[in-house]
């Protein structure tokens, strides 16, 4: 049984588990030799076996005393911007190399009291910054699919873990994309909860407006079982949803009114915003969007057209928010309290300008300089306050939208994953990879990644679908009736 233990996903190993098929100890310790032979993939920056182990053994007798969930003794690991209290949290930066936190994040606090085997910490972008996974300190991520492409970012190391079968889910972080395009570049499933509903208390923030966490899985069914566990109020964070517990694995699976077993989406408008499929938008990509999109006609679904008319504006809007917050939120790392300090300086000043020269990444560099920029005197009220107006605009587009719908979907990314370096001299190139991902982002509303095929190179494609408001459930119940009629999701890279 062993030998197969990673083709299975979070729902399946539950079940084996539950059944005794299997122990948390030989899991655990199966899948930390698979990390250990895969390290090529640079997907894990660090892996604890000892720890591992040690919860791996309270979950096998929390099974024995009757006191097991659906999760207990699954294992995960953790993208690096997470805080931990027994593992490094390093946010892929040379300036936290040395950090080690005296708490866990309140998403790895739930995780690991639903019983969940911590395996490591995941490589990410630099404090979240990127579209690729290569701006991280560390080294970059390559994409199991292809080593010689990128994964997606930031949640890089999440996704390519998760497609290369080193585990059956990851945590990640979506401030713009970043668990929906690296999910689709690497032919898994990932969610982006709607803005509050998982805690960001130990998540080190990026762009505290936009930043939200949410799993990366092999099914649709595997994220709403770990969305179930790490979601919900946290009186520790001022941006948390005051909303009672939610089972999105039971919403998952109710039945819509009016369907039936072979029309499960009887009644659900998909809306299609016709700026989501643009000329340029690759052949490839639209094909395989169409070819799923015509699989959700046939379990029940309409299709409808729609239009978010600002979509091209996302991007200056998010590249104007997202800098500012993280200029804010980036100049507590000043070689002062934690973190790197520089080892010489003359005085004050020249410790926080070595410091921070030495300890942030050009791409984190570019992004505070952009962001002072826009907050300084003279410029506020040009930039930043005008970008904040256009992104209730933004918002404001998605609600007229939903009138006519209840889902919104299209591509995840315009193109499949591209080659590592490619777009290492020009930034904005990445930049404009995100124009599909940013206007839910800057909505705040929930957005997925589900498997729809793969384009050029034999790469893999997303469907992204979009939520109104706190409809998880809608989203991953139509992902779900998708992936029970297709394999697109079961899918693998070769060799892995």
């Amino acid at each position: 049984m062993s030998g197969a233990l990673h083709h299975h996903g979070v729902a399946a190993l539950g079940r084996q588990l539950a059944a005794g098929a299997v122990s948390a100890v030989e899991l655990a310790q199966a899948l930390i030799a698979r990390i250990g032979a895969h390290a090529e993939l640079g997907a894990f920056l660090a892996v604890d076996p000892e720890l591992a182990i040690a919860q791996a053994r309270a979950a096998d007798q929390k099974r024995a005393n009757g006191e097991a969930g659906a999760l207990t003794g699954v294992p995960v690991a953790h993208k690096d911007i997470f805080v931990t209290r027994s593992l490094p949290s390093t946010a892929g930066s040379k300036m936290l190399s040395d950090y080690h936190s005296p708490f866990d994040a309140t998403v790895v606090q739930r995780l690991s009291d639903a019983g969940m085997v911590t395996l490591g910490k995941l490589n990410c972008d630099e404090f979240a910054m990127g579209s690729a996974n290569e701006n991280s300190a560390y080294g970059p991520v390559r994409n199991p699919w292809d080593t010689t492409r990128v994964p997606g970012g930031s949640s890089g190391g999440s996704a390519a873990a998760v497609s290369a079968r080193l585990l059956p889910a990851a945590t990640g972080t979506d401030t713009g994309g970043s668990i929906r395009q690296p999910a689709a570049f690497s032919g898994v499933t990932g969610i982006k909860p709607t803005y509050g509903v998982c805690s960001r208390y130990g998540m080190i923030a990026f762009a505290s407006s936009l930043d939200q966490a949410g799993p990366i899985a092999r099914s649709a069914e595997d994220c709403a079982l770990l969305l179930s566990a790490m979601s919900g109020f946290d009186e520790r964070d001022a941006t948390s949803a005051q909303r009672p517990p939610q089972d999105f694995h039971a919403q998952m699976l109710q039945s819509r009114e009016g369907s039936s077993a072979s029309r499960p989406l009887q009644g659900l408008r998909i809306g299609l915003p016709r700026e989501f499929f643009p000329e340029a938008l690759a052949a490839d990509v639209n094909g395989a969007v169409r070819a799923a999109l015509a699989e959700l006609e046939k379990l029940g679904a309409t299709l409808v057209d729609v239009s978010l008319p600002r979509t091209e504006l996302s991007i200056p809007v998010y590249y104007i928010i997202a800098p500012a917050e993280a200029s804010s939120n980036l100049s507590r790392f000043d070689g002062v309290k934690f973190g790197h300090r520089a080892k010489q300086y003359t005085d004050l000043l020249d410790m926080y300008k070595k410091t921070r020269a030495e300890g942030f990444g050009p791409e984190v560099k570019r992004r505070i300089m952009i962001g002072t920029y826009v907050l300084s005197h003279g410029y506020y009220d040009a930039y930043y306050l005008q970008a904040q107006k256009l992104r209730r605009m933004i918002a404001d587009d998605f609600q007229a939208c939903f009138e006519h719908c209840d889902v919104i979907a299209g591509p995840v990314a315009p193109s499949v994953a591209w080659k590592l370096g490619e777009q290492a001299n020009d930034p904005v190139a990445a930049y404009l990879a995100d124009i599909f991902t940013l206007p839910a982002s800057l909505a705040g509303l929930p957005g997925m990644s589900v498997p729809s095929g793969t384009g050029a190179h034999g790469m893999p494609v997303g469907l992204q679908l979009v939520g109104n408001y706190f409809a998880e459930g809608t989203l991953l119940h139509a992902a779900h009736a998708l992936q029970q009629a297709t394999d697109f999701h079961l899918h693998g890279p070769k060799g892995y």
